[in-house]
């Protein structure tokens, strides 16, 4: 192997000491990379078909995986069978610029047969002068890539969507938590929740739900350490992401047997109380590990034995030849670690009391862990949280929680400014967050309903919406539901506010969502509804985990004031170029 490859090979484990990830871009493509903190860089490399010695392959990161506007490293050969590569941006008409500012740095290719490899290094801020190069920062990336024939005479004016014969992105959190994994109990055994030989549909999306009985084993009760996704080798550009959920039924009870699309109709309605998150990955997630204090209790005589796996199959070339038997791999320990884990809800309620008018490029709410709430229900020495799902359906694009204490903003929970609801995780945070009993919680969503023409209401429908932040924390508390949303009077209050001064067909003697439906939607209205939710009173879910609340009157509650906000994170240009 010559020189050049060999630099090519060792450069991303070289970078720093941490380690490789990959996701496939399709089924011929992979995206690996490292990630140094202390010089905020990733290095990634590329392996993608060159069955055209001339061909050209672009790489970088855009929104939400659009092609115009994309932030693009492209690799390119000019008639002369020179390669280039260089910093380019996407206009909105889709034609290359060439960015003044070279930021794709240490290039390295080698092509060998029918496949080339390349290597470069890219900034998280790059500090362009144009503003054309994308952040990288926490939450979702979306990696975005095409490839074409050459040759090329020059790269600018490049026409990316008309040229491309094929293109398409990719999600990944590019910004990993690269602390490690606390050591496993030497009697850690291990369990696979999976499918059993499923002939995918050659539909582009399909959610493939299966019901499973855990071992008698688990009839004592365990903490799970660990777990990790368990992919069948090939379908790695298949399989998108997995849930494991817990059917939460009397412990005697039995779930009845369900394998199929998991919207199908032949789906047994009891199997609808299998809804409990018990794991989850995404493309590209590491396995997670709980804390070496904790660990999430599974089994007993009290624990109903039925889980649901849910995968979702992301199949754009609606293949009709995949067959699949991914799932989760459990670490399970019958020695008990010093505290059990638990999971908490945050955000809205889940209530069509809350919902969002059409045609919104951008509608925020946001629901309320609020002070009386956690005053109760914390201890005095507090909780700490070590992980993050954030969580809404279709029309989500930004999910973040602020922490508040005494009416000073503390550093957020976990935000992701480019949320994408096909692409959920439990992300281990880079920091445990310690809550105290008088702390407050608000969890913001961002919604965008340009293509709908009429209301969405919140709810459990996937036509429907949430907004969702299940911490992951120890020690297990009894407060298992921290969520807000509208006061009734409130919204009634709107409603006769449409009736009487709009002229709206809304009346007392409608429900809800007959209301919301017979409202004529203006931007106007609409930005009025946005002020309601966030200026008036709160019903609050402070909910113990019988599903009853706390002690107290929980209607009418005040919205957390945030006297002390956090000023925004500036931008450190100082060490560029």
């Amino acid at each position: 192997m010559g020189r050049t490859a060999v630099l090519m090979l060792l450069l991303l484990v070289a970078a720093t000491d941490a380690q490789v990830f990959s996701v496939p871009l399709d089924a011929n493509s992979t995206f690996s990379w490292t990630v140094n903190y202390a010089t905020e860089t990733v290095s990634v490399e590329v392996h993608s078909p060159a069955t055209h010695k001339d061909l050209w392959v672009a790489v970088g990161f855009s929104d939400y995986g659009e092609l115009k506007g994309a932030d693009l490293c492209v690799l390119w050969r000019d008639w002369r069978g020179r390669t280039h590569f260089q910093d380019t941006w996407v206009a909105k008409d889709g034609r290359l610029s060439v960015d003044s500012q070279q930021d794709c740095l240490g290039f390295r290719h080698v092509q060998k047969h029918d496949v080339i490899k390349f290597t470069f290094t890219r900034r998280f801020d790059t500090c362009d002068p144009q503003q054309q190069d994308y952040i990288l920062e926490e939450g979702t990336t979306h990696i975005v890539w095409a490839r074409g024939r050459g040759p090329l005479f020059r790269l600018e004016g490049l026409d990316v969507p008309e040229t491309a014969q094929s293109h398409g992105f990719q999600r990944a959190q590019l910004l990993k938590n690269l602390a490690p994994s606390s050591p496993h109990p030497p009697d850690t055994w291990h369990h696979d929740v999976t499918n059993s030989d499923v002939h995918v549909p050659d539909d582009d999306t399909t959610y493939w739900c299966r019901v499973h009985r855990l071992p008698a084993a688990l009839r004592t009760k365990h903490h799970v350490v660990q777990y990790e996704a368990t992919i069948t080798p090939g379908n790695e550009a298949l399989v998108h992401h997995i849930e494991v959920f817990h059917c939460e039924a009397p412990p005697h009870e039995d779930v009845p047997a369900y394998e199929g699309p998991c919207e199908g109709p032949e789906r047994p309605p009891a199997t609808r109380v299998c809804k409990r998150v018990l794991a989850a990955w995404a493309m590209g997630a590491l396995p997670f590990s709980y804390p070496e204090e904790a660990g999430l209790p599974i089994g007993g005589l009290d624990f109903n034995p039925y889980v649901m796996l849910e995968v979702h199959y992301n199949n754009p070339e609606r293949r009709a030849d995949w067959v699949d038997s991914s799932g989760v791999r459990l670490y399970l320990t019958p020695t008990l670690r010093l505290f059990d884990g638990g999971v908490m809800e945050l955000g809205l309620e889940y209530t069509e009391k809350m919902a969002i008018p059409p045609k919104q490029p951008a509608f925020v709410l946001s629901g309320y862990c609020i002070t009386e709430c956690t005053a109760v229900a914390v201890p005095t020495e507090g909780i700490l949280i070590f992980g993050s799902q954030l969580h809404t359906h279709l029309t989500g694009i930004r999910v973040f929680t602020r922490h508040i204490r005494d009416g000073r903003e503390l550093p957020e929970l976990n935000r992701d400014n480019h949320y994408s609801p096909h692409f959920q995780e439990i992300r281990p945070l880079k920091r445990q967050v310690r809550l105290l009993p008088g702390d407050a919680l608000i969890t913001t969503c961002w919604y965008k309903t340009t293509d709908r023409d009429n209301i969405t209401l919140g709810g459990f429908a996937i036509s429907d919406e949430m907004c969702v932040n299940y911490i992951h924390y120890y020690p297990k508390i009894d407060l298992e539901v921290c969520k807000s949303s509208i006061s009734s009077e409130s919204l009634q209050s709107y409603f006769r506010f449409l009736h009487e001064w709009e002229g709206q067909a809304t009346e007392p003697e409608l429900g809800i969502s007959d209301n919301y439906k017979a409202v004529q939607w203006s931007p106007m209205r609409a930005h009025v509804l946005q002020e309601l939710y966030h200026e008036t009173p709160l019903s609050m879910q402070c909910n113990q985990s019988t599903g009853e609340r706390f002690p107290g009157y929980w209607e009418n509650m005040p919205i957390t004031p945030v006297l002390f906000p956090l000023p925004p994170q500036p931008r450190d240009c100082s060490k560029q170029h």
